[in-house]
């Protein structure tokens, strides 16, 4: 009895060797902003200069670090007050405005969510003015508690947009079946959709995350000196005479830090999160 030989593998097309060399090279370009902070970051004071900026250092050092973490703590520990709060808040509300948006049908329920979209478009510049005169009349300007307040209003309509979308993807008759059981507005919040809303909080919240740990204009001008965030004490880092670029760039690594575990810890859930809901059936 003969064998059948074994059909050889197909060899990869022209293609995908393109296609690959194309990343290599993207990855080569956007990796190289990285490469220079790192190692200006671990040389001291007297190997920087613009004719070795791309040498490494003759000799590594953490002094570096050393000054930029014993200067942005305070700062530091200040936005961890502010991104906390402001990102569970504003995720919280943000779900619970999708599920009344995409489950409960009312009157003017489409036009308050186009009202509440065009919030996203409104630049942060816009409405400067009347917004520090409103923390001003409510007594929260120049506080922690004033810039969450703004963070959580300005998070909710990308926060309500995605908790929509995801929420619309659930049978309506898993909610039907819950107010069979008895369940009322907030028992089917809670019993029924949270518990299936992973995926919808961990790209809410990394995205909230990011973009207020991110931010600088509302912690430059809403905040006085004993409240800024990372990001204003990173600028002041620059100095007014001599600028100490290996200082600056370890600040730099140091703020961006936080961000950067998160989304290599919560990355690939990150991206389960959008696409979930995305395919019906």
């Amino acid at each position: 009895m003969t064998t059948m030989p074994t059909p050889a593998a197909p060899r990869p097309k022209l293609s995908r060797y393109i296609i690959y060399a194309v990343l290599v090279i993207a990855a080569i370009f956007f990796l190289i902003p990285v490469y220079m902070v790192l190692v200006t970051s671990f040389k001291s004071i007297d190997q920087v200069s613009i004719s070795t900026m791309w040498n490494l250092p003759t000799s590594f050092t953490l002094e570096s670090f050393e000054r930029a973490f014993e200067r942005l703590t305070p700062n530091f520990l200040n936005s961890i007050v502010l991104v906390v709060p402001a990102t569970a808040i504003s995720a919280i509300l943000g779900s619970m405005n999708g599920y009344v948006l995409s489950k409960w049908q009312f009157p003017g329920a489409n036009i308050i969510f186009p009202l509440m979209l065009f919030g996203m478009f409104i630049p942060y510049q816009a409405i400067l003015i009347p917004l520090v005169q409103f923390l001003q009349s409510i007594q929260l300007y120049g506080s922690i508690w004033g810039l969450i307040l703004v963070h959580v209003v300005y998070g909710l309509p990308i926060t309500t947009l995605i908790f929509r979308n995801y929420y619309a993807e659930v049978p309506t008759e898993l909610l039907e079946a819950g107010k069979i059981d008895g369940a009322g507005f907030f028992g089917l919040y809670w019993n029924v959709l949270i518990p299936i809303s992973l995926p919808g909080f961990v790209v809410v919240i990394i995205w909230q995350f990011t973009q207020i740990w991110n931010e600088f204009l509302f912690g430059v001008t809403l905040t006085n000196t004993g409240s800024q965030p990372i990001t204003v004490a990173l600028q002041n880092l620059a100095g007014s005479q001599i600028v100490e670029w290996n200082v600056q760039m370890a600040g730099a690594f140091l703020t961006a830090l936080p961000t950067l575990l998160v989304y290599i810890l919560l990355g690939r859930y990150f991206i389960r999160g959008l696409l979930a809901g995305s395919i019906k059936g």
